[in-house]
């Protein structure tokens, strides 16, 4: 089990909110961050655990919000539906918050098994909310309707990832989107909660067209629509450069190195996006971890299946800035911008108040340290704890 103290104190870090804030001691206790400032080493109460921060950066946990927690797949019958998410896969990422969801399978998984599945994350101490539904319409839920589940059930923030432009989806018309956009909203208003349609993108063509159809037949904003897999295709790609200057877009992270001939890399994406002038605020990114890969012939025929790893949204954020993106904007699209608009609170910054989500990365931004909601989770690149039955 982790080693617990009343207070942790780290010193000396270089500090990323995810702004860089200089070198600074920060202060933690009861699960939150209490202060950020120089000099806090020589007033640490007693009884402090001090974690010599000195050379490392200090960074918010990484905020996840497409993870396959309770696993996925099945594209190719029974034996390829894939495994949970395991606590230590999603420390040795540096994931502190996940938001988990059904995909494809809507059939023989439910979301009764994915609530419970966040809640057992929780109860091993890092943080986790939902979506309901899954990739088809009408989509499952846990009460009866989506705007219930939203508005009674605390770890629910929105509805997907439902599938459009893609031969494993229900085909919903754009009148379908926008009541589910609409049943979403209301859920979201009445249970204080993001209410956003998570759109998993297909490579077939029409995807970002639906969605525009969908806001200008209606009284609603793309910012209630996120869609995923942007950057699965070099053809949707194209469409994200021109949709991200008006809506959210989310790169994925895992996919890649699996399938080169046809992702764009992660890394690539997000500085491209950016240098295309889409506002830094609109673009995220997420791992799919723990999700089905699949690769289908121009028959529909599965010719193979690989699954996501959590420690792909690390590795393609990393790689971002090795590749000459800044270090600020890099840490926004995994920490801070995913954290405002899945209205994750407490999340995505190093600042009092917030939880004590941190990570402290060395020189080669290689993670050393994790704590979650205070505890310490890795220590000096050793996990420390591990989920019940791993």
């Amino acid at each position: 089990m982790t080693e617990t103290a009343s207070t942790i104190l780290i010193r000396g870090a270089e500090v990323w909110s995810p702004a860089p804030r200089g070198r600074q001691d920060v202060l933690c206790g009861g699960g939150a961050i209490l202060a950020v400032e120089a000099g806090l080493d020589a007033a640490r109460p007693p009884g402090t655990r001090v974690i010599d921060g000195r050379g490392m950066k200090l960074l918010p946990g990484l905020v996840d919000g497409h993870v396959h927690i309770a696993g996925a797949g099945g594209e190719g019958g029974p034996a390829t539906r894939t495994p949970e998410m395991t606590l230590s896969q999603m420390i040795a990422g540096g994931t502190t918050t996940v938001v988990g969801l059904l995909g494809a399978d809507g059939v023989t998984r439910n979301l009764e098994g994915l609530l419970m599945k966040a809640k057992g994350l929780r109860a091993e101490g890092v943080s986790a909310w939902i979506w309901t539904g899954a990739y088809q319409l009408p989509p499952p839920t846990l009460t009866g309707g989506v705007a219930r589940d939203l508005a009674l059930v605390a770890e629910v923030i929105g509805v997907g990832e439902i599938a459009v432009a893609d031969h494993r989806s229900s085909s919903p018309t754009v009148a379908e989107l926008v009541k589910l956009a609409k049943e979403a909203r209301l859920g979201g208003m009445l249970g204080g909660k993001c209410g956003l349609v998570h759109l998993h993108l297909g490579d077939a063509e029409g995807g970002f067209a639906m969605i525009r159809a969908a806001v200008e037949g209606s009284e609603l904003g793309l910012a209630q629509f996120l869609p995923t897999h942007v950057n699965r295709t070099a053809r949707v790609f194209a469409e994200a450069l021109d949709y991200g200057r008006e809506g959210p877009v989310d790169v994925t992270a895992s996919a890649w190195p699996y399938f080169q001939e046809e992702e764009v890399k992660p890394s690539r994406a997000v500085r491209e996006l950016l240098a295309a002038g889409v506002p830094p605020a609109h673009v995220t990114m997420s791992s799919d971890a723990c999700g089905s890969l699949p690769d289908f012939d121009a028959a529909g025929r599965l010719r193979r299946l690989a699954s996501g790893r959590p420690a792909a949204l690390w590795d393609e954020t990393a790689a971002a800035v090795g590749e000459g993106l800044d270090l600020e904007r890099a840490l926004a699209l995994v920490t801070a911008n995913p954290a405002r608009r899945l209205r994750l609170p407490g999340k995505g910054a190093v600042a009092p108040g917030h939880d004590a989500d941190l990570l402290l990365v060395d020189e080669d931004l290689r993670v050393r340290w994790v704590l979650a909601r205070g505890a310490v989770m890795m220590e000096d690149g050793e996990i420390r704890r591990r989920g019940a039955f791993e």
